[in-house]
């Protein structure tokens, strides 16, 4: 399909409406005192174009260049993958300017330009897309650069680099086999370090590869610098799209619609010598959130040697060198050292948030080639926010915002316990927190086979790649023996909250042999290993790991969250430790009890197995008059526990096949012990059987049948709280009944548990105040429930089975194909997982409305998976609920979510 010119302007403006895009453009300029977008135009030109743009506004010396705007990547789809012809014009326009402003022209082979070429989203995706460096060389202009910089060894490095970046990213080519030819080279000729190699071997490599490279892919390397500019950001382009750019986006819920920009920029080059470098730092500990500032440095190097470990990087403050053995670039390069500190602090201030920044010197001088919000820990986040607050950089509510809520799962992991026996096998870099343990695997492929066997693994890799991206999702914790910091295996590990000991140069690792060497420990693939993230340290097996201990900037956030967030936020919890758990993590009562799950003990089962074979009521109240006292027990311990927040207690929900044996050797076990027939009790056990058992007989439905269930349970209720009121506790207990699709079901089974409080309360001479309400989990009930309002003082939504029933899907099948819907944009996110707004939600605000057009102070709350996930939670908060309810170690993440979304929209006018 061809894009035309108003459709790309009709693109642009859906891009970004408000940030002053000029709709006729769609390649923006940037160069000191040049400059033509903003920091405000991320959705323009991506966050590092956007950033380009503002640091060179700022004064900060960046080399010009152009970006091309976002919504030109969904147009180079729909014109078949090919970049439009009037990109390539206004392409050539920038590209002329800085022609202009460099004098050097782009394939002139006395003074060439040459450019790097790299992706830059609205989100930042480290590592996800492809980079192409010193773009514009060929055979003639590599002696223009070689002459012009007087360093022949520096210009053919330049081209062997490009040559090989280009025919792994345009040209599609497997990189190790020039990687391989590199190392054969260096080895027979005795070098250790790539800078060994002399502007003849570079000679000599150049012409290799580019016989390689017609040998494996049947394309000649192009010559024309136009060609490979072209082919470089259609590459780019393309690179939106790669697998791993995919599972990144997914895993970080950034929309495929928004496309990548591409950026153009002039080379400046770190590799020409010891007075040239390139580093990546940060303006505070990404790890830790120190305000201390943190990064890695390479003397006669490109961006790409840093970040793909191809070398060990050195610090770049004289504080983080100590110890280590390498010199810093305080020390090396003090004046761009303090250079670098100068424009860390600008920049910092600028933003007002910690920025990860990219930089090279070139023969002696300074130039940042990028900007952006580090990614960082939920630590560091936390530690930020804090102290950024203290230190008057950013509000309260920004204090509030800076935090990601899912992130803070990575502060609930376990750490090593420090009294644990331990043998350490090697030591390197802390590149992200926490403890981890299992399985050596050496291949993604492995880590993900034994995460769906259910089984753990860490990965260990020499690098790791954006291929590893699986492997890395599904492993524990991962090991690297080449890298820093700042590598990719570093980065990612943080945002994903990953344990992860990076550059671990004492272990030796054989792919072939599928082991690893660590001193005089040989271990293969399948032998455990425990990591710790925090300090670099690796251990042989399995070494006792700790719960963790939050406290101080995590308790200053979520104290500075309650003050913002409407929504209250419960907890879902069936027993004393999980009540004990949830209330540590700031739970306001229990939203979700679910009480089949007491049913399972040992002490109670056949019990309850009794009272499901019982041929009549007789016999079924006998084995309810067994269960009584330890559901008493069961509510007394959990009303207790919570000392007076409020508790909701859903009577029995799942169908009775769920707790009976299914195989014929535990069914005639069940027989000796209840001393019942084989035969009749495996044919009652077959009658229980249910096609489909989640509409089936369930929830409310056995209670119609077998009244005497729930009135069991709620007379436990009723005990359980006239004993706590007797001993001084203040409660009002909450009685849920599941599955109501019907007014009349609801009649029917409150007017039962009511019967049943009143006969306690008569027995014990004692009056308490009680709630009977219903969960709203079937469309019928959202679409009636002003009816059922009448006979309810209170809703839950069960979003669980409220979304099965309302879209069809079974929850336990439908992960076969529910990724592919994701993937091909049918549903925005797993509905399981985020709320589906657009039907189920809409069911929701009907039942809302309609219930408290009934009841205008009806309380109203969702005990679903979907109270912890903060999208979900952002649109509870716009139907005005009371309360989420989600699972103990989500509480802390509801928490922050409920404060963001009262934020947002109260900045909104809602």
């Amino acid at each position: 399909m061809y894009v035309g010119r108003d459709q790309m302007k009709a693109k642009t403006m859906e891009a970004s409406p408000e940030a002053g895009a000029d709709l006729q453009k769609l390649v923006y300029f940037f160069s000191a005192g040049q400059t033509d977008g903003n920091a405000k135009m991320k959705d323009v030109l991506g966050g590092k174009g956007a950033n380009l743009a503002e640091m060179t506004s700022l004064g900060i010396p960046v080399p010009p260049g152009f970006t091309i705007v976002t919504s030109v990547c969904q147009a180079f789809y729909d014109n078949g993958e090919k970049l439009p012809e009037f990109v390539k014009e206004q392409s050539f326009l920038a590209l002329q300017k800085i022609e202009k402003l460099l004098g050097k022209k782009f394939g002139d082979k006395n003074k060439p330009l040459l450019v790097s070429v790299r992706s830059g989203a609205r989100a930042s995706m480290p590592g996800m897309m492809d980079t192409i460096l010193n773009l514009g060389l060929n055979d003639e202009t590599v002696e223009g650069l070689a002459k012009n910089s007087g360093n022949p060894r520096f210009a053919w490095d330049s081209y062997r680099r490009f040559v090989q970046m280009y025919s792994d990213v345009v040209l599609g080519m497997n990189h190790s086999l020039l990687s391989v030819m590199m190392e054969d080279l260096k080895s027979e000729k005795k070098y250790q370090h790539d800078t060994d190699l002399t502007s003849e071997d570079l000679k000599l490599l150049v012409a290799q590869y580019k016989k390689i490279i017609f040998e494996s892919t049947g394309q000649k390397f192009p010559h024309d610098p136009l060609e490979q500019l072209w082919g470089a950001i259609s590459a780019v382009f393309k690179s939106w799209n790669t697998h791993r750019a995919i599972v990144y986006r997914q895993m970080h819920d950034i929309p495929s619609s928004w496309g990548t920009a591409v950026n153009v920029q002039s080379m400046v080059f770190g590799n020409m010598g010891d007075d040239s470098a390139t580093g990546v730092a940060f303006t505070r500990n990404p790890s830790t959130g120190e305000n201390k500032f943190y990064g890695e440095f390479l003397i006669n190097a490109q961006g790409e040697d840093v970040v793909a470990g191809i070398r060990t990087p050195q610090p770049i403050s004289r504080l983080a060198a100590e110890g280590t053995g390498l010199a810093s670039m305080e020390e090396k390069l003090p004046k761009l050292y303090q250079e670098l500190v100068e424009t860390y602090h600008k920049l910092e201030k600028h933003y007002r948030d910690m920025q990860d920044m990219e930089f090279t010197i070139e023969q002696g001088k300074l130039w940042m080639l990028q900007t952006r919000t580090g990614k960082r820990t939920a630590a560091a986040a936390l530690k930020i926010a804090c102290d950024m607050l203290d230190e008057k950089l950013i509000s309260a509510e920004e204090a509030v915002m800076r935090v990601e809520p899912k992130s803070l799962d990575q502060l609930l992991h376990p750490t090593l316990d420090p009294k644990a026996k331990r043998t350490r096998l090697a030591k390197a870099l802390p590149a992200s927190p926490g403890g981890a343990y299992g399985a050596i695997v050496f291949t993604s492929e492995d880590a993900v086979a034994l995460k769906e066997k259910g089984q753990k693994a860490i990965l260990v890799r020499i690098e790791t790649s954006p291929e590893d991206i699986l492997g890395m999702v599904a492993a524990q914790g991962i090991l690297t023996t080449r890298g820093g910091m700042t590598s990719h295996a570093a980065v990612v590990a943080r945002g994903m909250g990953k344990c992860c000991v990076a550059g671990c140069g004492d272990i030796q690792v054989d792919y072939v042999k599928e082991e690893m060497r660590a001193n005089a420990y040989v271990l293969k693939k399948g032998d455990f290993i425990t990591l710790d993230g925090s300090t670099g340290e690796v251990f042989l097996g399995e070494v006792k790991t700790i719960e963790p201990q939050l406290g101080g900037d995590f308790d200053n956030l979520m104290k500075l969250a309650d003050q913002f967030r409407k929504l209250k936020v419960r907890a879902n919890a069936d027993t004393p430790k999980d009540a004990v758990t949830s209330r540590n993590f700031g739970a306001e009562g229990i939203g979700l009890c679910r009480t089949e799950h007491m049913f399972f003990g040992a002490d109670r089962i056949d019990a309850v197995r009794e009272m499901i074979i019982a041929e009549n009521k007789v016999e079924r109240e006998r084995a309810l008059e067994k269960l009584l006292p330890m559901q008493k027990s069961d509510f007394y311990q959990l009303f207790k526990t919570m000392k007076g927040y409020p508790v909701t207690i859903r009577l029995l929900d799942p169908p009775l096949h769920e707790f009976v044996p299914q195989t014929d050797v535990e069914v005639k076990e069940l027989a000796a012990r209840l001393e019942v027939d084989f035969d009749k009790l495996r044919l009652k056990v077959k009658s229980l059987h249910e096609f489909n058992p989640m509409l089936g007989h369930r929830g409310c439905r056995l209670a119609i049948t077998y009244p005497e269930i729930y009135q069991m349970q709620t007379r436990a209720v009723a005990l359980a709280t006239v004993e706590l009121l007797k001993e001084g506790m203040k409660l009002i207990p909450e009685i849920m009944i599941p599955l109501i699709a019907t007014k009349k079901e609801l009649d029917i089974l409150r007017k039962l548990v009511c019967d049943e409080v009143e006969r306690v309360q008569k027995e014990s001479n004692l009056k308490f105040d009680y709630l009977v309400g219903t969960m709203i989990e079937l469309p019928r009930a959202a679409l009636c429930a002003d009816e059922i309002a009448t006979q309810a003082d209170f809703f839950s939504f069960g979003t669980n089975d409220l979304t099965q029933t309302a879209l069809g899907l079974s929850r336990d099948d439908a992960g076969r194909f529910l990724a592919t819907y994701v993937e091909e944009g049918i549903f925005a996110a797993d509905p399981f997982v985020t709320i589906d707004k657009d039907g189920v939600g809409k069911l929701m605000k009907l039942g809302v409305d309609l219930g408290r057009k009934i009841r205008p102070n009806l309380k109203v709350g969702i005990c679903g998976e979907h109270g912890g996930d903060p999208e979900s939670i952002n649109f509870f908060h716009t139907l005005d609920l009371d309360y989420v309810s989600c699972s103990p170690y989500r509480v802390p993440i509801a928490r922050l979510a409920a404060a963001q979304a009262a934020i947002l929209h109260k900045k909104a006018g809602h």
